[in-house]
Formats: C-alpha cells, sequence, structure tokens
C-alpha cells in the first residue's frame, strides 16, 4: 500500500511540473510588445477614456505576460480606436406628470464601448486579425452619473480588455 502511494504521489510531481497553468499560447520567441495609443474617436466620450483604455492595456500585457515594450520591430503590435461609447436606458420606468406633460422616466441605464482592434504578429501572421470588441455596464438610473461614470468604465474597459488579451495570448 506504501508503495502504491509513493508511486502515485511521485507520478503527480512529475505531471504537474511538465505542465505550466499560465494558459499562455505564446511562442517562446516572441519577448516584444507594442501597444500604440488607442484614439477616442468616438461620437460622445469620456475625456480620459482614450489614456485609461491604452495604459490599463498596455498594463495587462506587460504584466501578465513575459513580453517586454518595444518602440520598433515589436513581436506583437497592437493599435486601434475606440468607436463607440453610448449610455442608453435599458428599462422605462412610470411616468411623471410635469408642467410641460408627461416625461418618461428610464430606471436603469447602460453603458456600452465599443473598440476596433488591428493585432499584428511578426512572428505568425496567420494569427493576426482586425475585430471590433464591446462590451456593457448597465446602472441605476438614480444615481449621479458624474460620480459612477469613470467606475463604470473602467468595468466595461476591463471585459473588453479581457477579451483582447485571451484571443491574442490564451488563444481561446
Amino acid at each position: 500500500m506504501k508503495k502504491f502511494f509513493g508511486l502515485l504521489i511521485l507520478t503527480l510531481l512529475s505531471v504537474t511540473s511538465c505542465y505550466s497553468f499560465t494558459g499562455s499560447s505564446l511562442r517562446e520567441d516572441m519577448k516584444t510588445v507594442k501597444i500604440n495609443t488607442f484614439p477616442n474617436n468616438a461620437a460622445n466620450n469620456l475625456p480620459s477614456l482614450s489614456q485609461d483604455f491604452t495604459v490599463a492595456l498596455q498594463n495587462r500585457f506587460l504584466q501578465r505576460t513575459t513580453l517586454k515594450g518595444a518602440v520598433e520591430n515589436p513581436d506583437l503590435l497592437i493599435e486601434g480606436e475606440i468607436s463607440d461609447y453610448n449610455i442608453t436606458p435599458t428599462s422605462i420606468g412610470s411616468a411623471t406628470t410635469t408642467t410641460s406633460g408627461n416625461t418618461i422616466q428610464a430606471q436603469q441605464n447602460k453603458l456600452t464601448i465599443s473598440v476596433k482592434v488591428h493585432y499584428e504578429n511578426s512572428k505568425d501572421p496567420t494569427l493576426s486579425f482586425d475585430r471590433t470588441y464591446s462590451d456593457e455596464a448597465v446602472f441605476n438610473s438614480d444615481l449621479d452619473l458624474n460620480t459612477i461614470e469613470t467606475a463604470q468604465v473602467r468595468i466595461v474597459n476591463d471585459r473588453i480588455i479581457n477579451k483582447i488579451f485571451n484571443d491574442i495570448v490564451a488563444n481561446w
């Protein structure tokens, strides 16, 4: 019985030492990444959106991979633009009477952000792509937009960055 457990432990140790749980499908010869500024070309916009999105995307790649930033000839190039930024009502509340007539009140609003991404992989050009990523966050309309907008934008940016990162690094 002791031999069985000893063999089982030895087998488990050898299997776990051979497998990495990082989930990264980047080739070992990929060393550098360049992430250009994503300009905010949306009709509606938050002034800091371009900088906040670009810095968060850069941080994700530099902190969660072994890639180093590059100025010229990167192995991976990521660039694009913020193409849409909208806040729209998602559910309607009861009508309220005002001096000018009935006004419909939104109970919830939805923030939607869309980002166009151009990705070039110099080591394996077949993995390069152009895609649009979009995500949203729903919030109560009785909240002050100026107070919560930055937090909602951070949530949506994080979701979009996760999608981009997974499509490039995890290749799921």
